[in-house]
């Protein structure tokens, strides 16, 4: 039985494959993609509680590579859970900044969104009241060892929100310059490579 496992937690419109390009940098250990289906925080927060349940009986460490929405599913879920480190790329680190960022770009109110309860703004993406509610009573904290990459370009989360949190829970920060939210082109993917083989160095 292998003792350490990284799970990869891929975010909005991903898959679980996306585990596979991981496997030739973590070369000692399991690398696994968490096949979820979850879309908001109060499901997969049930879905990822069953799966760490599962998990923490095969592996005696658990770290987590985790992509953009999938950072703040996997915080959610598993912030008082036992896990050794955490890779985020591109994370939504502050959702209700996220949300109440998306209302402002598509001038809707507060109490617009309250009162129709759901408000599609794009194909695909709908603001919902409830996510909103539910992010703000269940407030982010996180405690374990965490390295990010963020893109300088990332068009969804700010380089101030990353750093606040970066501050507020000792993360460290590395920033791809002229990088994108996703993290996908030839160069990107290097980059995300020697990022995370550094970081795996630094903590030896």
């Amino acid at each position: 039985m292998m003792k350490k496992l990284f799970l990869y937690v891929h975010g909005k419109d991903g898959d679980a494959k996306e585990a596979e390009h991981y496997k030739k940098i973590f070369v000692n250990a399991d690398v696994i993609g968490l096949d979820y289906k979850s879309v908001t925080p109060w499901d997969s927060k049930e879905e990822f509680m069953r799966a760490y349940q599962t998990l923490s009986k095969q592996y005696e460490s658990i770290n987590i590579i985790a992509n953009s929405l999938g950072a703040y599913f996997a915080m959610n879920a598993w912030a008082d859970k036992k896990i050794e480190r955490a890779f985020f790329i591109s994370p939504v680190v502050d959702m209700e900044k996220l949300i109440e960022n998306m209302m402002f770009w598509a001038d809707i109110s507060e109490e617009k969104l309250a009162e129709k309860k759901e408000i599609a703004i794009s194909p695909g993406e709908i603001l919902s009241w409830k996510y909103l509610c539910y992010v703000r009573a269940h407030p982010i904290v996180w405690n374990v060892p965490t390295d990010i990459l963020y893109a300088e370009k990332d068009h969804l989360i700010s380089k101030e929100t990353i750093y606040d949190f970066a501050r507020s829970h000792q993360a460290i920060v590395t920033v791809m310059k002229n990088g994108e939210h996703w993290f996908h082109t030839e160069k990107q993917m290097e980059f995300l490579d020697n990022w995370l083989m550094e970081c795996l160095k630094k903590k030896k």
